[in-house]
């Protein structure tokens, strides 16, 4: 286009013989403006041309990446479906596994309940012991909680007489009570054990300390059977002589807590031993 222009202008010019130099000066900075634009022009056409290219190119590789992805997803949705198979095949075990769980959930729920009614029963029987004998000095009788059971500890100097197996007068208020309590509670089972120091002893009817606890447990327990109406099939009596000592026996003190009636309080738990069974 700019050639068709610039030739018939030159040939104006040329053929002019009474354009004056000014303008043909003019003229011929016209031409070196077109022909500079032309060239521009060109240049730019071939830039747009190889970007035309790049771009054709470009498109290419997206389409070829584009099919690519398409493989990729496909492969991927059928890998799904294989593995939603293998769920299926495992979806029987995988309930057996939620059943074993709502099982154990159960067992610790009702081990739970209890030992709560463990612990409930515990402190109830702590508190009407506490409450029976609160007339008692402190001194001589403890009533306290030890692991699952109910432990009363009674000073042997407010049972028996010094040496004897024999129960004074006073130990009948202080058996009557506890008996009043334990008849109160007919599934409670207790243990009598009989505690000595480890002074020998010897008589015609105690050999040692073995017999003197052994026959002080049994005392006791005679008297709450046939005094306090105590059902013998619930009770325990047992020595434990000098061998499980509370205090030191190098002193007239250590010694007097050593010779103690301790008596041992069992709630029956059978719910709670048939839970642990069934585990």
């Amino acid at each position: 286009m700019a050639k068709t222009i610039v030739v018939p202008l030159l040939l104006m010019v040329a053929l002019s013989s009474c354009v004056s130099t000014k303008k043909y000066k003019a003229a011929l900075a016209r031409y070196d403006s077109l022909q500079r634009n032309y060239y521009l022009v060109e240049d730019q056409l071939r830039t747009c041309l190889s970007e035309k290219d790049a771009n054709r190119r470009r498109v290419a590789q997206l389409e070829e990446e584009n099919a690519q992805l398409r493989a990729t997803s496909n492969l991927l949705t059928a890998q799904l479906a294989d593995l939603s198979v293998i769920t299926k095949q495992q979806a029987e075990s995988i309930n057996q596994s939620l059943q074993q769980l709502g099982i154990k959930d159960a067992f610790i729920k009702g081990l739970q309940a209890q030992i709560a009614k463990k612990d409930s029963l515990l402190l109830a029987l702590t508190m009407n012991l506490k409450g029976a004998l609160k007339d008692v000095n402190d001194q001589d009788i403890e009533v306290k909680v030890e692991g699952s059971a109910v432990m009363i500890s009674i000073s042997d100097k407010l049972l028996f007489r010094s040496g004897s197996y024999q129960i004074t007068s006073s130990a009948r208020e202080v058996l009557e009570k506890i008996a009043a309590v334990v008849n109160g509670q007919p599934n409670l089972k207790f243990m009598i054990e009989g505690h000595t120091d480890n002074k020998p002893i010897r008589t015609e009817c105690l050999r040692d300390n073995w017999d003197l606890s052994v026959m002080r447990a049994t005392s006791i327990a005679r008297a709450l059977q046939e005094q306090y109406k105590v059902d013998p099939a619930r009770m325990i009596p047992c020595g434990r002589g000098e061998y499980i000592p509370i205090a030191s026996n190098d002193t007239p003190e250590g010694r007097q807590k050593n010779r103690r009636i301790k008596i041992i309080m069992l709630p029956q738990l059978d719910e709670f031993f048939k839970l642990m069974e069934q585990k």
